[in-house]
C-alpha cells in the first residue's frame, strides 16, 4: 500500500490542466468552431467553468474565438502542437529525405501530406527553386475532390470519415457552379478508378489554375495508406501524362518510402 501510496505522488500532476483538456479534445473532435454552450456540454462542465480555462487558452495561443459569431476554434499554438506531432511519425521521418531528393531529381515542388482531423493535411513542403505562385504551405488541409492530395487519399485510404466527408463534398458540387470538381458519384468513381489503374491521381488546373500535380499513395507494413507524396508544377513544365518522367519518379520515391516502412505489395 505504501508503495502504491509512493508512486501516485511522484506522479502528481496539475489537476486543473487534466479538468481543462477534455474541451480541447471536443474542440478537436468536432472538427468545426463550437458555441460555448455546446462546447461546455460536450466537455461536461458548466458554461461558466469552462469559459475561464477558455480565457487560459486563448491567452496561449491553444485555443481562438472569432469575434463575430463568438465561436471558439482551436488556435495556432494548438496547430504547432499538432504538426510537431505529425512531423515526428516515423512514416514522416522515414519519407522526409526521400521527399527532399524528389524534389532535386525533378525541380518541381514537392509534398507530404497525412490524414488528420480535418482531412489531408500537409506535413512537409518543398519549393522548387523557379518561383510559382502557389498558395499552399504547411498545415494546410486540402480539398478531397479537386486537389491530387485529397483524391489520392479517396482512392487508397479507407476511412469511414473520408467517406463522410466525399458525401459532404458531393454535396456541396452538385449546388455550385464550380467546375472543377466531380458532382455526382458517378464523375467520382471514374476518377478513383483511373487513380488506381495508375497507381496515382493526378488533376489538371483544377485546384491552382495553370499547375498540374500528381500524388502518390505511400504504404504501411499492414498496406495502409500513410502517407501522400506529391509533386506539382507548372503545366508546361508538369505535362498531364501519366508516364512522363515526373509521375514515374514520384511512384517511385512512393514506393521507396512504401518498403522502408515495411510494405510489401505492389506490382
Amino acid at each position: 500500500m505504501l508503495v502504491e501510496e509512493k508512486d501516485q505522488n511522484s506522479r502528481q500532476g496539475i489537476q486543473s490542466i487534466e479538468v481543462g483538456v477534455p474541451l480541447l479534445r471536443v474542440l478537436a473532435d468536432h472538427g468545426a468552431p463550437m458555441m460555448l454552450r455546446d462546447l461546455a456540454l460536450a466537455a461536461g462542465m458548466p458554461a461558466a467553468k469552462a469559459h475561464r480555462y477558455l480565457v487560459s487558452f486563448m491567452r496561449t495561443g491553444l485555443v481562438t474565438q472569432d469575434p463575430l459569431s463568438g465561436r471558439y476554434d482551436l488556435g495556432h499554438f494548438a496547430l504547432d502542437l499538432g504538426l510537431a506531432s505529425l512531423a515526428r511519425l516515423d512514416a514522416v521521418r522515414v519519407a522526409t529525405p526521400v521527399l527532399d531528393s524528389l524534389g532535386e531529381e525533378i525541380g518541381e515542388t514537392v509534398a507530404l501530406a497525412v490524414w488528420g482531423n480535418m482531412g489531408p493535411t500537409i506535413v512537409r513542403w518543398v519549393e522548387s527553386r523557379r518561383p510559382v505562385t502557389v498558395n499552399l504551405r504547411t498545415g494546410a488541409v486540402m480539398p478531397l475532390l479537386h486537389s491530387a492530395i485529397g483524391l489520392c487519399y479517396v482512392a487508397f485510404f479507407d476511412s469511414p470519415q473520408l467517406q463522410q466527408r466525399v458525401a459532404e463534398e458531393l454535396l456541396i458540387n452538385a449546388g455550385s457552379e464550380d467546375a472543377r470538381a466531380p458532382v455526382t458519384r458517378a464523375q467520382l468513381d471514374a476518377l478513383i478508378a483511373t487513380a488506381r489503374e495508375h497507381g496515382m491521381s493526378r488533376v489538371v488546373g483544377s485546384l491552382i489554375p495553370g499547375i498540374n500535380a500528381f500524388s502518390a499513395p505511400v504504404f504501411n507494413h499492414d498496406g495502409k495508406m500513410a502517407l501522400a507524396i506529391t509533386g506539382l508544377g507548372p503545366a508546361g513544365l508538369m505535362p498531364p501524362h501519366w508516364n512522363g518522367p515526373m509521375p514515374k519518379a514520384i511512384r517511385a520515391a512512393a514506393c521507396r518510402i512504401s518498403r522502408q516502412l515495411g510494405w510489401r505489395g505492389g506490382k
